[in-house]
């Protein structure tokens, strides 16, 4: 089992490890402990490099398991490394991630609209949500309505509960369908307080002010009652 850093310490951008197995069909390896997010809910997989021996190895992707794609020769089994993730990505992604959760809470909250799909990259995204009516006025009011929560500076906070604890909480999961398969027996959630809570695996800012100022680019219909919104980070100078 590899120890997920990332699941407590989204910050940690830097950390050692070792070596634990290689995917030579893949060329990857498993590490015992590691700070790279294998993409999941949306967010994309982390990048960014081993240091072993004195190489300097690219991480092109990673994969569940957690698997690092390595560019360049396995390092043995055994090997200790240093890994470091894109930093730049990894934070614009978690600002990014965290947006979504905005606009997700800000929707359930005060339209009742459960979310069917998203997708993200760094600093833009889109949403998919079971809502029936949305048209130009309506997504100005939401957008400012994501803007006043960025501009409350609500902490932001993560817990891994037991299972059965977990789906005590009202309106947990915020997907059409639960994702979360039966085998999990601890859940990971991620709360803006004061707005939002939900079942997460992803990597989050610790406040919504460090998310930056939203645009909602542009909104379609997708069916009868599926609608998909845009959402853009036009402001990125925000801390980190």
């Amino acid at each position: 089992m590899t120890e997920l850093l990332y699941h407590t310490d989204a910050y940690l951008f830097e950390f050692s490890a070792t070596v634990t197995a290689l995917d030579t069909v893949q060329q990857g390896v498993y590490l015992d402990r590691t700070a790279f997010y294998p993409g999941g809910g949306g967010q994309p997989a982390d990048t960014g490099w081993l240091l072993a021996g004195g190489h300097r190895l690219p991480v092109t992707k990673t994969l569940r398991g957690p698997l690092h794609l390595l560019a360049g020769e396995l390092p043995p089994v055994g090997t200790p490394v240093t890994g470091r993730l894109d930093r730049d990505r990894r934070y614009q992604l978690m600002r990014t991630h965290t947006a979504m959760h905005i606009l997700c809470g800000v929707v359930w909250r005060d339209y009742g609209a459960s979310v069917t799909g998203g997708d993200m990259q760094p600093l833009k995204g889109r949403m998919d949500f079971e809502f029936e009516r949305l048209q130009k006025d309506l997504i100005g009011e939401i957008e400012a309505r994501i803007n006043a929560e960025v501009a409350a500076a609500r902490p932001i906070r993560v817990q891994l509960l037991p299972r059965a604890t977990a789906f005590e909480i009202p309106d947990l999961i915020r997907t059409k369908i639960n994702l979360l398969p039966e085998g999990i027996q601890e859940v990971r959630t991620v709360e803006i307080v004061g707005l939002d809570l939900q079942a997460d695996g992803g990597t989050h800012v610790a406040s919504t002010a460090e998310v930056g100022r939203l645009r909602i680019s542009h909104y379609e219909s997708k069916g009868r009652i599926n609608k998909r919104i845009y959402l853009d980070i036009v402001d990125d100078e925000a801390g980190g």
